[in-house]
């Protein structure tokens, strides 16, 4: 159980919380304000991180590994994410009323194609919000240009997002305030990614599920090896199959998604694997 499940979740996946998904972000000012900043501001704000991280990347490895823990407990109070599978997704748009493709703030700032995978998630349309949020970006301030998802649709694009490659994962505006779902990976931009993967500073928490590869299924095909976004999958010198490194699996369900043979899924971090012999 991960620590947000604690504090924000009474023992359950704190995003399946009705309680984390603010009903009028419109009217809370301190929220508002802070989506309004971490939009106009992400690419200044960004290009700071990264600069930061080479200077702190450059002295002994205690002192990185203390300003990253540092850093990864005070995005964990305003800006966290976690990882989540597609099924857990159709239950979040349960709870959402409000589905809003947006620009990427991360493509935007690394310059990538933007596809449209980001999602601005609420229980209470925020048209006039995302309106000044993103007045600066190309698709400029015109309300009609933010293009509202059934749930039917929204699930269709995160399946389309999936086969692409892209994880699925939830984030926060203010602490546990949940107020995105955003189709990432490393090669599109993400910061999130940068931050954890390239960088081992964690921004976001790992999923509750893992992998596990069936080894009567695997053909050792590797094609997981390439999807996964953390470098948890190898293939066993002995076995010839897919093994899950499960300190190193954040349980997004992508290796599953892309495998032909169907011999990947995720089970409950709690539950043991079952693993070929390596």
């Amino acid at each position: 159980m991960c620590q947000f499940c604690v504090q924000h979740g009474d023992g359950k996946a704190w995003y399946l919380e009705a309680s984390t998904y603010a009903y009028d972000l419109e009217s809370d000012l301190k929220r508002r304000e802070f989506f309004l900043d971490f939009v106009r501001d992400f690419p200044k704000d960004r290009a700071w991180a990264l600069e930061n991280l080479e200077r702190i990347e450059k002295l002994p490895a205690r002192v990185q590994r203390l300003g990253k823990a540092m850093a990864s407990r005070k995005l964990q109070e305003s800006h966290f994410g976690q990882p989540v599978p597609i099924e857990e997704c159709e239950a979040i748009l349960d709870i959402c009323t409000s589905v809003v493709r947006v620009p990427c703030p991360c493509r935007h700032a690394a310059g990538s194609k933007d596809e449209g995978y980001c999602l601005a998630i609420t229980t209470k349309p925020i048209d006039l919000l995302l309106d000044e949020a993103f007045a600066n970006y190309d698709m400029g301030p015109d309300t009609a240009k933010f293009q509202r998802l059934t749930k039917a649709e929204t699930l269709a694009l995160l399946r389309r997002a999936e086969d692409e490659g892209l994880m699925h994962s939830v984030w926060t505006f203010l602490t546990p305030y949940i107020g995105a779902i955003c189709n990432c990976s490393l090669e599109s931009g993400c910061m999130a990614m940068t931050l954890t993967v390239a960088h081992d500073a964690p921004n976001m928490f790992k999923g509750h599920s893992i992998a596990e590869a069936d080894v009567e299924k695997c053909v050792g095909c590797a094609e997981c090896i390439e999807r996964c976004p953390f470098e948890a999958i190898t293939i066993g010198p002995k076995s010839k199959r897919a093994v899950v490194d499960v300190e190193k699996c954040y349980g997004c369900g992508v290796c599953r998604s892309g495998c032909d043979y169907e011999a990947l899924r995720l089970v409950l971090r709690e539950e043991e694997p079952v693993t070929a012999t390596v």
